[in-house]
Parts: C-alpha cells; structure tokens; sequence
C-alpha cells in the first residue's frame, strides 16, 4: 500500500469551457449528471476513451458520460495489462486529462483501490475526486495469482471504506462495487451474487460482475440485486444489443478496452499493409485530418 497524503477536492472546471471563456462546468454538475444516468429507465453506454483525444471524439459523438480504461492506458504506455501494470498516479494523471477535456461525467476504473486495505480503497476514492472524476470502480480482485479474489469479509469492508469515503465528499460520487469471480478462474455465480448483494447492502452506488457467460446470468444478476448493474460490452462473440441488455435488466454498458483495441487493429492492420504488400489503400479508411482536427477542437458543449 502506498502512502499519501490526503487531498480535499477541489470543484474542477471543464478545460474545454474555460479555454473559450463559456461558464464552465462545475465537478458537482457533472456529478449530479451522473447520478442520474443511473436513475433513468433503460440502458446508457459508457465507452472508454484511453487519452484526451479519444474523449474528445467520444464528447463530440454524443455519448453522455464516460470512463477510463486501465488496459487501454496500459497498451498506450506501452505495458502487458495486468494487476499493477499502472500505478496510481499513472491511473489518475490519465483520468484527470481526460476529465479536463471533456464537459461530460467521467469515471476511473480504479482497479483494486491500490491496496489490501480498506484504508487504500477509501484514499484512491479521495484522490480519484480530487483529479475531477464523479465516479470509480473498485474491484474485489487481489492482484495475487495464489488468493486471486479477497474473502468475503475483507471485500466487504473494502466496499464500506471506499463508500463511506465517497459519501464525505461534497458532491455525490458514483461509486461502483465490482465482483471479479469470473475472470479469475471461479465461475461461481451464487458466491458472485452473494458479493454483490453485500455490496449494495455496503452502500455502492452501482455493481459489476465482469465476465458473466451470458445474458440468462446477466438477467439472474440483475433480478437478484437492487441497484443498477453495469455490463462490459465489446468482447468478442458477445453480439447482444443496447435493447438486449436492458431488456435484460441492465442499465449501464462498458466497453472496457474494446475501443482501445479497435484503434490498435486499425493501426496494425495499416502498418501490415505496408510492411508486407508495399501498399498504402489504408489511406481511403483514414479519419480525414480536418475531422480530426475538427474532433480535437470540440468539447460536449459544441454540439
């Protein structure tokens, strides 16, 4: 566990606003936004930018709120993403560019909290506030390849430190409880509910069990619990819809690094083209530079 010094949180300003001298966006605004995503009927997606320009992008295609992606940070840094593939300071220097280039809610995937302790979960949601996020993950996964999941008891405390830390902040911090069973190697659907069950109970905001096999476990999930459930979308051979899921209960769709990744299979599919056939047709699927250009200029506000 890292040792930091607590930090109060300010109020953030959207950079985008400020720099053309609009009102900006308060943190609390963004905040109560959030909130009430997840209050509303139906489904909303919440993709994953990994860099300022791709929040740009995301902002200005009209999407309503957005999170960050610790492997797509990873990929960008050059890094195998894995558990303590990206530090702390790493995660949130990243979550605070992208929070400042966009007018919309952003939220961290926090990963563990940095730490075994209820104390550390409970500091990276102080710090994750202070860098501008309205919301985090925190997930019940040890980072330990021999114990990969914390016992109930200790995953349980972890969510009521991290809760109440985000319960003393002065705006209303979405905070995410996740179950990691199933991409662990412990398809145990009734532990994994049982998890998110005490969660909730805990105080999170909103749960996660990433990994589900399928949309009849996604449905028993989202039945046996109360608060909105968040899904990751994006991987393959998972086709279902934006209906599909909240048919099923779901209210909030992840992609996690899917868009990362769409980037990267773009980009090396080019780079092959050109190493092995000498030819550059990838060009006529580029992004035309004036439009990038044109995304890198637009916050949410310009729409």
């Amino acid at each position: 566990m890292h040792a930091h010094r607590v930090v109060k949180p300010p109020v953030f300003l959207s950079y985008s606003d400020t720099r053309r001298g609009e009102r900006a966006v308060t943190q609390l605004e963004k905040a109560v936004k959030f909130q009430a995503l997840h209050a509303r009927p139906g489904a909303f997606v919440i993709p994953n930018p990994w860099d300022a320009g791709s929040a740009r992008i995301l902002s200005a295609l009209g999407f309503e709120a957005l999170a960050t992606t610790s492997a797509g940070l990873a990929f960008a840094l050059g890094r195998r993403d894995g558990e303590g593939a990206i530090s702390r300071d790493e995660t949130l220097a990243n979550a605070k560019l992208i929070a400042e280039a966009t007018d919309l809610p952003v939220a961290a995937d926090l990963e563990n909290g940095f730490g075994d302790a209820p104390e550390a979960a409970a500091q990276t949601i102080r710090l994750a506030a202070g860098a501008g996020l309205v919301g985090g993950s925190i997930e019940d996964a040890t980072g330990n390849a021999d114990r990969p999941i914390y016992d109930f008891t200790r995953a349980v405390e972890r969510v009521a430190a991290a809760v109440e830390a985000a319960r003393a902040l002065p705006f209303p911090f979405t905070f995410v409880a996740r179950a990691e069973n199933f991409l662990h190697g412990r398809p145990d659907l009734d532990d994994t509910i049982r998890r998110l069950q005490a969660f909730e109970a805990a105080g999170a905001d909103a749960l996660f069990a990433p990994g589900l096999p399928g949309i009849e476990a996604i449905r028993t999930v989202c039945a046996a619990v109360g608060k909105p459930v968040n899904v990751v979308m994006g991987l393959k051979g998972m086709t279902y819809s934006v209906a599909d899921l909240a048919a099923a209960g779901v209210r909030r769709i992840s992609l996690g690094s899917a868009l990362a990744r769409a980037a990267l299979g773009g980009f090396v599919r080019a780079a092959q083209e050109i190493s092995e056939h000498g030819t550059f047709g990838f060009a006529d699927q580029a992004l035309p530079f004036a439009q990038a250009n044109d995304f890198m200029s637009h916050g949410s506000g310009d729409r």
